[in-house]
């Protein structure tokens, strides 16, 4: 089966591609488009690794899987489309943007800008059926995304995995942590932003990590 996706990530997963799992997952998908309305629009399932390459990754923050409501779903996590108003997730991470930073944050949840400079936002499944939750959680996504993570782990160096929430969290065991920097807190929602997100200083650690390892920091 042909993936289209961005050819760096093509050659670095391309034995997943060949495996059993991903072809049922493939076929999965394809059929679940044709007869569901599902998120994000086809052409964007794989926009993370679209708009950074494996060799511009320099940040992973990891979601859970797409927006679930109408023109939301993007292919990133946590980003939305312009024109539509930052979910409350979203909101909580601009505020820890300006209290750890001191930065006015672009009021558009549009996150492209991110990915262009090297943040890998990526959902542990790619898709979702509307209205529904984690509906193709155990699909197989799942491994696709933990074997991506395990690739950054072991063929880069010096990657800064921010991981929120009990569930992203669970996934720091997949990556090594003397070769990069793993930060760990609650998730930004609203029931759990209080629990330690707010107050974190996620984004200024990340950049400090990035310019002592002579690397560019994001401009968040």
């Amino acid at each position: 089966m042909e993936v289209t996706i961005e050819p760096s990530w093509k050659a670095v997963l391309k034995d997943e591609f060949e495996q059993d799992y991903f072809k049922e997952l493939a076929e999965k998908v394809r059929l679940a488009y044709l007869s569901k309305t599902v998120y994000p629009p086809p052409k964007q399932v794989f926009n993370a690794f679209e708009l950074c390459p494996f060799d511009k990754v320099k940040v992973v923050i990891l979601g859970q899987d797409p927006y679930i409501n109408p023109g939301q779903a993007m292919g990133l996590s946590f980003s939305v489309p312009d024109g539509v108003r930052p979910p409350p997730s979203l909101l909580n991470i601009y505020k820890e943007i300006k209290s750890d930073l001191g930065v006015d944050v672009s009021p558009s949840g549009n996150l492209e800008r991110w990915a262009k400079q090297g943040v890998l936002l990526l959902n542990a499944s790619l898709t979702v059926e509307a209205g529904l939750s984690n509906s193709h959680q155990n699909w197989g996504w799942q491994i696709f995304t933990d074997a991506t993570i395990k690739k950054i782990s072991e063929e880069k160096k010096h990657v800064v995995f921010m991981l929120w929430g009990a569930y992203a969290k669970s996934k720091a065991s997949l990556i090594d942590f003397e070769k990069h920097l793993i930060l760990k807190t609650a998730h930004p929602s609203p029931l759990s932003a209080h629990n330690g997100f707010f107050g974190s200083k996620h984004f200024s650690q990340a950049n400090d990590y990035l310019k002592q390892t002579a690397q560019t920091p994001i401009d968040w």
